[in-house]
């Protein structure tokens, strides 16, 4: 069976218009809740101060509170994208994401924070698993790689947003003090920054609605066949157990790189500051700047590198492009924060913001293109548990631990990144190669069954 052909069967009466037009809509809300997702670690300081947090009490909000509901229940909602209409899970998603965003601004206790970023982790955890499935739903192989960078944009837009945000907030809204809101409700003025980054998305939401599904056709057609029904989640593991291999070592390595980009992103700042006494300021805005411009640029740039190999019928195009970036950043990465001139870093840091982006589109594709299209959803949400758990884990933490107990010293700070990039990116290269094969294997094994 042809490319086209499956294509054609896989995404009746959707055309590149609406297929282009859905992938729109879904990187917009891969913005609005990156922007949702990282701005609360922009505010340290004054919720140290006017919360009387602790670092931990904070690290819990920033990681726990969040990573874990938006891990672990990726999986029935994975189930429910398996079944349901996905534009409306989206946008229910989006609405919630945004309104406990917003309510942040309300908080007035460790508790009330903790339980309003498990609501935005809910929230988001319906992304995801549900763009995927739409996007691989929308497009043929030839193109799938592209249309997912695309998506992958917005996780680079919206995190170099929330950098720039944070950058602008120092020394303008983190003054002591309240301010006076309608009906006599006192907050502080930093708490403002999550009403304007978290009602937006009530418009993400109601754009969602618009996205067409393509499932609508298939059941109008096929309705009560099988296929109209979702697979159980027993169904999906078994089948993942079969090719644990190509899924196993997929998403370990993916995990392993998405580690590093943690790192560097949870501390470049702090690198800066320290190393080369550059201002919260200064470093902030070099951040946001780099990730909102370069790693668009290189999420994009893999998609299309992986698209044009698959059409010189390289089956394992997806995990090529994810050694390229691995290779790119053990370099970079691994040097950036030892050298001591300030151009140079800066030089290697937007090499570092390409390599970085540049496996996510590929990713995303490698993921749909593994899984049969009944299990897209469930699939997604278990490569998206492990994924964020280990990066979640390992990435930010794996620096401080190499900082505070192996060096003891805050200055070091330089030595642990340099470790974590060139360890990281060394598993990244392993894992791909080795999956390789299986990959291709489970690849050409699904096309012959369509």
């Amino acid at each position: 069976m042809s490319d086209s052909s499956v294509s054609e069967k896989a995404t009746p009466r959707v055309t590149p218009a609406q297929a282009w037009y859905a992938v729109a809509i879904l990187t917009v809300a891969n913005i609005s809740g990156f922007v949702d997702r990282q701005i609360l670690s922009l505010l340290v300081k004054p919720m140290r101060r006017d919360f009387g947090l602790t670092d931990t009490e904070i690290s819990l909000l920033m990681g726990l509170s969040f990573t874990i509901f938006y891990s672990v229940l990726g999986l029935p909602i994975g189930r429910w994208v398996d079944r349901g209409a996905r534009p409306r899970i989206i946008a229910l998603g989006a609405a919630i994401w945004s309104l406990l965003t917003a309510l942040t601004g309300f908080t007035r206790s460790f508790g009330q924070l903790f339980a309003a970023r498990i609501g935005v982790g809910i929230g988001e955890a319906t992304l995801g698993p549900a763009a995927v499935s739409i996007i691989a739903d929308h497009f043929p192989r030839k193109r799938l790689a592209t249309a997912m960078g695309v998506y992958q944009m917005g996780s680079f837009m919206g995190s170099g947003f929330a950098y720039a945000i944070g950058a602008l907030i120092v020394g303008r809204l983190t003054a002591p003090g309240k301010i006076m809101l309608p009906l006599g409700i006192e907050i502080f003025p930093w708490q403002t920054v999550f009403f304007w980054v978290g009602l937006p998305g009530l418009v993400v939401a109601w754009l969602a609605l618009t996205i067409r599904e393509p499932r609508n056709e298939m059941r109008r057609v096929a309705s009560t066949t099988p296929e109209a029904t979702s697979i159980p989640l027993r169904d999906v593991l078994h089948y993942m157990r079969a090719n644990v291999r190509t899924i196993g070592a997929i998403s370990f390595g993916f995990a392993c790189s998405l580690s590093v980009n943690f790192g560097v992103g949870a501390w470049l700042a702090t690198f800066l500051e320290r190393t080369h006494g550059w201002t919260s300021q200064q470093a902030g805005l070099l951040q946001g700047g780099l990730t909102f411009f370069v790693g668009p640029a290189g999420v994009v740039l893999g998609g299309r590198l992986t698209d044009a190999w698959v059409r010189k019928g390289l089956t394992d195009a997806p995990l090529r492009v994810g050694m390229v970036g691995a290779a790119g950043m053990l370099v970079c990465a691994g040097l950036y924060p030892l050298v001591p001139s300030v151009p140079v870093v800066v030089a290697l840091l937007v090499a570092v913001n390409v390599f970085a982006a540049l496996p996510w589109g590929a990713a995303s594709a490698a993921v749909a293109e593994v899984m049969p299209p009944r299990m897209r959803g469930q699939g997604s949400a278990v490569y998206q548990l492990i994924v964020n758990l280990v990066a979640g884990v390992m990435g930010p933490t794996a620096v401080a631990l190499l900082t505070d107990k192996v060096f003891g010293d805050p200055q070091a700070i330089r030595f642990s990144l340099s470790i974590l990039a060139v360890v990281g990116m060394t598993l990244v290269l392993a894992l791909l190669a080795w999956a390789r094969p299986a990959y291709v294997h489970t690849v050409e094994t699904l096309r012959a069954t369509e």
